[in-house]
């Protein structure tokens, strides 16, 4: 996901800002991971480096390759060097939406525009953020964040957060990173969330068919499938509260059918990972689904379907894709959603 705090901070402490406190954690958390970089060809000729973790940055490295070569993507310092961080998220980022609407809150800065999230690089420091919008009323999510990119302003590194994946998520993962430093249009998240996504399934393809054996080509077909019955469900409970947040009834009446339909979902979910061989990854964000959770969802889904169609019509040619992509983004917002919406 697109780094919004640290571009902005420059303008905003030169400026003065109500919301100083934010800014210098972003612009200290953004120095502390510069800080942790170090070379891939040093560490990777360190004697030190365990051997597991020499493995899965060489792994990354042929991935890197296979994303300039056969994607498209940028060329440039990306990915080409490894930070521990010592923890096990880069980031927490913040959603909210009122506790009567999937509208999620959004928060404008210079350069990123308007998102719907706030990050944060301490957890302690984004749960401290959420108490205050719980207590205004509102539904909250914080979630963790393995990655996020700077748009091409700092050299993103591999992390410790993420390089131990299995090769289909630290491929997809890669792919989705990079797509931001090829279109991010300032304040329209849902785009940029899509587009990468877009990139990010049609790279994992066309790796996969190149690079996996049959066993990781199995194990991605599950991750595949599993995510494919979560977006399913998720669409129909937000589908489901988006009808109910439409009628006019009184508010408490509201909040109770809200929480049955998300007691409901939870039992839904529960029915649905029966079939999942024990693989509980989707436990969290069922067992606290709110607004706030489905606004975060719909962030990274609500363009989609659309732009794979888009990617498909180019006959899967990525340098084509990203032409019409940024013909898109030129757009202004109505304009680009009504192409997108459009059948």
């Amino acid at each position: 996901m697109g780094l919004h705090a640290v571009f902005a901070a420059v303008l905003l402490l030169l400026g003065g800002c109500a919301d100083l406190g934010y800014y210098l954690q972003s612009v200290q958390g953004q120095m502390q991971v510069n800080a942790a970089r170090r070379p891939l060809e040093a560490t990777l000729a360190d004697d030190t480096t365990a051997p597991a973790l020499k493995r899965r940055l060489q792994r990354a490295a042929a991935i890197r390759a296979f994303a300039i070569d056969t994607l498209k993507l940028p060329d440039n310092a990306s990915y080409r060097s490894y930070a521990d961080l010592q923890r096990s998220y880069v980031v927490w980022n913040v959603f909210a939406a009122g506790a009567l609407t999937l509208e999620p809150q959004r928060w404008c800065f210079p350069f990123a525009g308007c998102v719907g999230y706030r990050g944060y690089f301490s957890r302690e420091a984004a749960d401290g953020f959420a108490h205050g919008l719980r207590e205004s009323g509102l539904d909250v999510h914080v979630a963790g964040v393995p990655a996020y990119s700077t748009l091409g302003w700092f050299d993103d590194p591999l992390l410790n957060t993420f390089i131990h994946y299995p090769d289909y998520e630290l491929a997809r993962l890669i792919f989705h990173e990079l797509a931001h430093q090829v279109v991010y249009v300032p304040g329209d998240s849902e785009f940029n969330e899509s587009f990468a996504m877009a990139v990010e399934s049609a790279g994992l393809e066309r790796w996969l068919t190149r690079e996996g054996d049959v066993a990781m080509r199995e194990a991605a077909a599950q991750a595949a499938s599993r995510r494919a019955a979560v977006f399913t469900l998720m669409q129909s409970v937000r589908s489901e509260l988006a009808s109910l947040y439409r009628l006019r009834i009184a508010p408490d009446f509201m909040r109770e059918r809200k929480a049955e339909i998300l007691a409901d979902a939870q039992q839904r979910y529960l029915v649905l990972k029966t079939g999942w061989n024990g693989y509980a990854g989707y436990d969290a964000l069922f067992a606290g689904l709110n607004n706030a959770q489905l606004a975060a969802f719909t962030l990274y889904h609500a363009w989609l379907p659309a732009l794979q169609r888009v990617f498909a019509s180019g006959n899967g040619d990525f340098t084509a894709f990203y032409a019409e992509a940024r013909r898109l983004a030129a757009l202004p917002k109505e304009a680009r959603e009504a192409q997108l919406a459009a059948p």
